[in-house]
C-alpha cells in the first residue's frame, strides 16, 4: 500500500496539520529611510514578547504567529499582528522587500538590544558576533519563515516499521527535508521576489551584477538575490555540509561546528576594549547561526539548546526559511502561497525520499538551487536530475502534476478549493515566466521610472497605511496590549533575577551542549 493511500485512509488526521509564520521586516521612518531609533516600548519587550520581537537589528522586526490548524485563522492572526504594530509605531512603516532599503553606515546600524539580563546579553553578544563575521548589511536582509508539522499520530501510519515514536517522527521529517532539498529550487522560481538590490548594498565587493539604473543593480533572470551567494556568504559555513539522511548525523554535524574553532574568528577574538564581541571563536557561535533553506526543529524548554532538544525528543516540525518577502502582499506572504506550501510539504513528507548516497548527489541539489536563484527566469533553463539534463519548466510541471492528488485531498479535508487554485496559479507561472513575482516586480520597478529604493519606499508606505487603517476587533487589540504589557513585566523580572555574572552564565551555556556521541 502506498503512503498516499495510507494518508487518504487517515485523512481526518490532516485537519491537525499545524502551520505558523515568522515575518521579518525592517522599520523605516516617515521619509522611507532606515529607522535608527530603539524598538517602540508600546510593542512590549523583544526579549519576552511571544509575537513581536527583533531579529538582528533594533529596526529588523520579527512578527511571529502561533501555530494554527487552518490557513484562514493563521492569516487573520498575521494581519492582526501587523495592524497592531503599525498602529503603535507612529509615522513609521514596514519595508516590503527582502532586500533592505538604503542602509546607513554600518557603525550607525543598531544591533538588537535585549537588556542587561544574562539571557538578553547572550542574544545581543551573539548578534555582535554576526556583525564581526559577516558585516551588518547582510544581517538586514528579511525573509519569511514557514513552520509546518504533521500530527504525531500520522507517523505511526507512515513509518509503521519503526517502534520508537521519537525515532519514527524524526525519520519522517528527515525524509520530508530530503525531498524538499531536491525540489526547493521550484519555490525559488515560483516565489522568489528579490531580483534587484541597491548599489550601496554590495559596496566595493566584487560581483557579477548588472546596472539596473544609477542606484540599483540586478541580474536579468534572477529570482532571489536574497538566497544567492550575494545574500549570505560564509567561508566557514561552506565547510558545513549536511544531506539530512539521519537526524543523528545532523545533530553531530551541528555539534562539531559549534565546538570547532575557526582560524578567522580566532583572529577576531571574543573581547575588544573589555567588552564581549562574540560568544566564542568557533565555526558557529550557536546552532541557529547555521544558514539553511530548511531546518528540523523541536520546541525548546527555557534555557535549553536546540541541538539538545533534538537529541532528547526528536524532530517536531520543519522551518522553511527560503521564502522571500512578497512585495505585493501587505503581510509579506499570501494565503495562496501558504496553501501551496502545505500541499508541497505534505507531498515531500509522503512521497518516496531516497537518501543522498553520494557527494555528487548533494552537489547536484545545491547547484540546481543556486542556478535558479540567479537565472531561474532564463528561457529554456536546464537543471540536472540524477545526472541527466532536464528543463526547469518540464521538471516543474512534473512536480505540479505529482502535487495534484495532494491538493485534491487537502481540499476535501478542509472543504475548500484553495489548494487546487494555488496549484493552478503556480502552474501558470511555469507556463509564463512573466507571471513570477520576480518578473512582475522587476517590470513594475522598470515601468515606474523610479529606482529600486524609491519604488519600494512608495510600495511600503502604501501597504503599511492599509494595515495601519485596519480596525482590530476589540478583544484582539485588548489581548495584544495585554501581551505587550506582560512582556515588559517579564522583562523587568529577568533583569532582577540573575544570580551569576555573564561570564559564568556563558560558560554554563557552552558546557550544557550535549555531545551526540556520548548521548547515543
Amino acid at each position: 500500500m502506498s503512503k498516499f493511500t495510507i494518508i487518504k485512509a487517515q485523512q481526518d488526521l490532516l485537519k491537525q496539520i499545524s502551520r505558523g509564520i515568522e515575518r521579518e521586516a525592517l522599520r523605516i521612518d516617515a521619509h522611507g529611510d532606515y529607522a535608527l531609533d530603539s524598538h517602540p516600548q508600546a510593542l512590549g519587550a523583544t526579549l519576552t514578547h511571544p509575537h513581536i520581537t527583533t531579529d538582528y537589528s533594533e529596526a529588523l522586526m520579527e512578527l511571529v504567529t502561533k501555530p494554527f490548524h487552518d490557513v484562514e485563522s493563521l492569516f487573520r492572526s498575521l494581519e492582526h499582528i501587523h495592524g497592531f504594530v503599525l498602529q503603535n509605531i507612529g509615522e513609521q512603516s514596514l519595508w516590503m522587500q527582502s532586500i533592505p532599503c538604503e542602509l546607513p553606515p554600518e557603525e550607525l546600524i543598531p544591533i538588537a538590544w535585549y537588556g542587561h539580563s544574562n539571557e538578553g546579553m547572550l542574544k545581543h553578544v551573539y548578534r555582535r558576533g554576526l556583525a564581526e563575521r559577516y558585516g551588518k548589511a547582510m544581517q538586514c536582509i528579511a525573509g519569511i519563515h514557514y513552520n509546518f508539522s504533521l500530527p504525531e499520530a500520522i507517523w505511526q501510519h507512515l513509518e509503521p516499521s519503526i517502534e520508537d515514536a521519537k525515532e519514527r517522527q524524526s525519520v519522517g521529517y528527515m525524509s520530508l527535508i530530503r525531498n524538499f532539498k531536491r525540489q526547493s529550487w521550484l519555490l525559488m522560481y515560483l516565489f522568489g521576489a528579490s531580483p534587484i538590490i541597491n548599489r550601496s548594498f554590495v559596496g566595493q565587493a566584487p560581483h557579477q551584477l548588472l546596472d539596473f539604473d544609477d542606484s540599483s543593480l540586478y541580474l536579468p533572470y534572477a529570482t532571489s538575490l536574497r538566497m544567492s551567494d550575494l545574500g549570505y556568504t560564509s567561508e566557514a559555513q561552506a565547510n558545513i555540509r549536511t544531506c539530512y539522511n539521519r537526524i543523528e548525523s545532523y545533530v553531530s554535524l551541528i555539534y562539531n561546528a559549534v565546538t570547532r574553532p575557526w582560524p578567522a574568528y580566532e583572529k577576531i577574538g571574543t573581547h575588544r576594549d573589555g567588552e564581549w564581541i562574540q560568544l566564542n571563536t568557533n565555526m558557529l557561535q550557536i546552532e541557529n547561526e547555521y544558514y539553511a533553506s530548511i531546518r528540523p526543529k523541536r520546541t525548546t524548554k527555557p534555557g535549553e539548546r536546540p541541538n539538545n532538544a533534538l537529541i532528547k525528543r526528536g524532530v517536531q516540525y520543519v522551518e522553511v526559511r527560503c521564502m522571500d518577502v512578497d512585495p505585493f502582499e501587505p503581510t509579506g506572504i499570501s494565503s495562496q502561497s501558504a496553501y501551496f506550501l502545505d500541499t508541497f510539504l505534505l507531498y515531500c513528507a509522503v512521497s518516496h525520499s531516497p537518501r543522498f548516497d553520494a557527494e555528487d548527489d548533494c552537489d547536484e541539489t545545491d547547484n540546481n538551487f543556486k542556478q535558479v536563484v540567479t537565472e531561474g527566469r532564463k528561457p529554456g533553463l536546464t537543471l540536472q536530475r540524477h545526472g541527466q539534463p532536464i528543463t526547469l519548466k518540464a521538471w516543474g510541471l512534473e512536480i505540479i502534476e505529482a502535487l495534484a492528488p495532494y491538493a485534491e485531498l487537502l481540499d476535501k479535508v478542509y472543504q475548500t478549493t484553495a489548494h487546487r487554485q494555488a496549484l493552478a496559479a503556480q502552474q501558470a507561472k511555469l507556463e509564463d515566466i512573466a507571471l513570477t513575482p520576480a518578473a512582475r516586480y522587476q517590470q513594475a520597478v522598470r515601468d515606474s521610472g523610479l529606482s529600486f529604493n524609491e519604488f519600494t519606499k512608495q510600495n511600503s508606505l502604501q501597504h503599511s497605511d492599509r494595515l495601519r487603517a485596519l480596525k482590530l476587533p476589540a478583544e484582539v487589540k485588548q489581548a495584544l496590549v495585554a501581551e505587550s504589557e506582560a512582556s515588559l513585566q517579564s522583562y523587568l523580572a529577568k533583569e532582577k533575577s540573575d544570580t551569576m555574572s555573564f561570564d559564568d552564565y556563558l560558560r554554563d551555556f557552552e558546557t550544557s551542549l550535549v555531545d551526540p556521541e556520548a548521548a547515543s
